[in-house]
């Protein structure tokens, strides 16, 4: 069959991803003085990784009969998370820090996950822990997301203050959007 001149083209988005990482800010003074919220990052870490912990509360397994149901239901809301986290994750793009300081000159994420949620990778990391929560039907879980919840959210309250300086229309954005979950009491506040 003959070329009559229709070339097709596929377009490809290039992702450089060492811009990704770049100009995060970390430092080991940072980490000593918590000078961009270091010390908020490190309870995160922590917090996240020891939900690896075995379950602890075989006494509720027990009783409750926790059915397979809840454990296949609590694997989907990880899943969920994760899909989530990964939105929030490609719309920040090269403005993504891991501190709760923004990177200079980063713009403002409105769109995306970002005009129905402020802090939607905080949501993702709350969702992941339920989700390990009712999979692993553990008090110590249970306890490890009503912690991390309060840590993320003096982390997004640290943010939201550099946010406001660096980005006057912050301000309107926060009156607007739901913080992490909408209408749900200390994960939502949207007064200046």
């Amino acid at each position: 069959m003959e070329n009559k001149g229709l070339d097709l083209k596929v377009s490809t988005q290039q992702v450089n991803w060492r811009d990704r990482f770049q100009g995060w800010g970390f430092s080991w003074r940072g980490f000593m003085t918590n000078e961009h919220g270091e010390w908020w990052l490190l309870a995160q870490v922590v917090l996240i990784s020891t939900h690896a912990l075995p379950a602890w509360s075989p006494w509720l397994v027990e009783r409750l009969h926790w059915l397979p149901m809840f454990q296949l239901i609590g694997l989907v809301v990880f899943a969920v998370g994760l899909v989530l986290a990964f939105q929030g994750f490609w719309a920040l793009g090269a403005s993504l820090s891991p501190l709760p300081d923004p990177k200079p000159s980063a713009p403002l994420i409105t769109t995306g996950v970002y005009s129905s949620c402020r802090h939607p990778l905080y949501r993702a990391v709350l969702i992941c822990s339920i989700g390990v929560f009712l999979a692993k039907a553990s008090l110590l879980h249970l306890a490890l997301f009503l912690i991390l919840a309060v840590v993320l959210n003096g982390k997004a309250h640290r943010e939201e203050k550099c946010l406001c300086q660096v980005h006057p229309e912050y301000l309107k954005y926060r009156w607007e959007t739901p913080a992490i979950f909408p209408h749900f009491p200390g994960l939502d506040w949207r007064q200046g």
